[in-house]
């Protein structure tokens, strides 16, 4: 099935009222038919549901829609992206390991890898995305994931994913790709060999900024980069706090199956139901929205490349802009996403031109139906030092763009008087 279909018909078989939308089953536990059946549930013997923290009726439509809009194997929603991103983290790292990160992601990421993480004792080290080659020189028998955005925010950088991906093979390292800039409409990352990606669904998933929520997607056959790998022990290991399972020996998708018994066991952050159905509506016209996103990027690109007073536009929709190439390498269709960002002279130049604005709304969020601006240094990124911020790619005077579904003309007009007042 083409994409499009997917997002319609993917992980729902009508129930027995033969509902035409996916019911939402807010629940927070299910009734077993006998002793025998619920042993036999925890025991993985018979499959089935055992209590909202693990698994819910229509959480796992929108995770099997999800999976295969990625071309993944499974996936396990989450109560937000950023809880995908720690149990992609968590599921594979120790303290006393590290994990290789590229220095242009999102503000709250990075928090969570130079910082949080610190504290569990897992070490984080930094290469330019746009300088894969760095990469092995940070490697060690002690890394555990490459983590990188397929298309960054705010920096707007396309990662060379199958250049990452080669290095990560052949060291045997899980990479972890945040894709939720992209969208799977736009980028697929396992067709350039990564292992698992992870999305923030409150962006352009739900699509109108009505709920936090996130997915962790697990490529198909990862099985047999984890089987005897010795970098991930506890994949191949007896699982103490699950009467000895051995993940690797059951036949299911191992990396999620440990997400799912261990870590939304332990630490539950899992999604609504409800916010489930609201993302599996989203998904319904994903396709749609993300070619009118992506076009009235394009058009905003275009009008402020030849504005005087924008010193760089930063959208790999352009020919001129460095990503361009990996763009039509790795994204469908020509299509870019809706999330741009240009620079001024100073940081007094875009907060004025931010405050300016009347049609955009000052929102620390991307993806939504009405077109977002944000001022990243005083807001997403502030706890960065100047250094820092320049790294990463986020100069004082950078302001990034979420393109909304307006009428284009209405966003360039917008913008050209904020930048003329």
């Amino acid at each position: 099935m083409q994409q499009q279909t997917k997002a319609l018909h993917a992980g729902y078989d009508k129930d027995s009222q033969g509902t035409m939308a996916v019911p939402i089953y807010m629940t927070t536990a299910y009734e077993f038919r006998d002793a025998e059946h619920a042993a036999n549930l925890f025991a993985l013997k018979e499959l089935g549901n055992i209590y909202t923290r693990l698994n819910n009726p229509t959480t796992d439509v929108f995770e099997k829609r999800f999976a295969q809009l990625e071309g993944g194997e499974a996936a396990i929603a989450t109560a937000s992206g950023m809880s995908a991103t720690f149990y992609a983290i968590a599921n594979s790292a120790e303290a006393g390991d590290n994990i290789v990160c590229a220095r242009q992601l999102y503000g709250g990421s990075l928090t969570l890898v130079a910082h949080t993480l610190k504290r569990f004792g897992i070490e984080a080290r930094f290469f330019d995305v746009q300088n894969p080659d760095s990469i092995e020189a940070l490697v060690d028998n002690k890394t555990k994931v490459i983590f990188f955005e397929s298309l960054t925010n705010p920096s707007i950088d396309v990662a060379d994913i199958s250049a990452i991906t080669a290095i990560a093979n052949k060291h045997g390292i899980l990479t972890v790709v945040d894709n939720t800039v992209a969208t799977p409409i736009i980028c697929r990352p396992f067709e350039h060999a990564a292992d698992i990606t992870v999305h923030s669904a409150s962006k352009y998933t739900t699509g109108q900024g009505l709920a936090i929520g996130g997915i962790l997607v697990e490529r198909k056959s990862l099985l047999e980069k984890l089987k005897g790998n010795p970098r991930y022990a506890h994949f191949n290991e007896p699982d103490a706090s699950y009467h000895g399972l051995v993940y690797v020996d059951v036949p299911l998708p191992p990396f999620t199956l440990r997400t799912r018994l261990s870590l939304l066991r332990d630490i539950g952050a899992v999604v609504s139901p409800f916010n489930s159905w609201l993302f599996i509506q989203g998904l319904e016209h994903l396709t749609l929205r993300m070619k009118e996103h992506s076009a009235n990027a394009q058009a905003l690109a275009e009008f402020l490349e030849a504005h005087p007073k924008v010193t760089q536009v930063n959208y790999p929709g352009l020919k001129s802009n460095a990503n361009y190439e990996n763009a039509q390498k790795y994204f469908h269709k020509g299509m870019c996403s809706g999330l741009l960002s240009f620079e001024v002279a100073s940081l007094e130049a875009a907060t004025k031109i931010v405050n300016a604005t009347e049609l955009y709304s000052l929102v620390v969020n991307i993806g939504d139906s009405k077109s977002i601006i944000t001022h990243p240094a005083s807001t997403t990124h502030q706890q960065l030092s100047e250094a820092e911020l320049i790294a990463c790619g986020v100069p004082s005077g950078l302001i990034r763009i979420s393109a909304g579904l307006e009428s284009v003309e209405d966003l360039i007009a917008d913008i050209k008087q904020a930048l003329e007042a």
